[in-house]
């Protein structure tokens, strides 16, 4: 299981023209297969008129589904050649729809191979990306009398504190990286003296 990945920062519009043809590339964070393709639908609905709708996605932090479109452009001159830029970027859980509206002006293979990959680069780049890294999910449970000291200890550490429930006692849910996780619980059990609870849970990224 990958340690890391890559995604876009927020979904987003970025335009460029190209020999008169327009060319809006939208992306945005996708979680599923279902999510990326409510997505190109939607974009689809926002630009009924345009030429072409093209479309590529790479979803799973190890990039296991990844699909592209070409919408009627010769084949191999759209989608792969944006599919390939978000590869190439180590892109994951990501669409890109490039919509283009044409111009008049032929480009030819190499210049719609150039047009699409470019415009998702140039978009990446205006959106800006952001890495997540996996860590494993944990709960700390201490009685209502060190609950706060404990969460304000949690965070002044930089530990990711993800949510705290109060009930019989305190439950705090944590984020630690793999590597960090015997090294916490020593630190846990020396500043509670022994008295808080500590469980592993799953695995998540962030």
């Amino acid at each position: 299981m990958q340690d890391e990945y890559r995604t876009v920062a927020r979904e987003g519009v970025h335009e460029t023209e190209i020999s008169r043809s327009r060319f809006l590339c939208a992306l945005a964070p996708a979680a599923t297969e279902e999510e990326a393709q409510a997505f190109v639908a939607r974009v689809r609905k926002e630009h009924p008129t345009a030429n072409h709708n093209c479309y590529a996605y790479v979803i799973g932090a190890d990039a296991s589904v990844q699909k592209a479109s070409d919408d009627g452009e010769p084949g191999g001159t759209a989608g792969v050649p944006m599919l390939q830029m978000l590869t190439r970027r180590e892109m994951r859980y990501v669409v890109a729809v490039v919509t283009r509206y044409f111009g008049g002006v032929k480009l030819g293979a190499g210049g719609l191979i150039r047009a699409y990959g470019g415009v998702v680069g140039e978009a990446l780049d205006a959106l800006g990306t952001v890495t997540r890294r996996r860590f494993r999910l944990a709960t700390v449970t201490v009685d209502h009398a060190r609950a706060g000291k404990m969460e304000n200890d949690l965070r002044a550490t930089g530990r990711a504190v993800r949510d705290v429930r109060y009930a019989e006692k305190v439950t705090i849910e944590i984020g630690l990286p793999e590597g960090d996780v015997e090294r916490f619980r020593a630190w846990l059990a020396d500043v509670s003296a022994g008295t808080a609870g500590f469980e592993l849970g799953g695995e998540a990224y962030g």
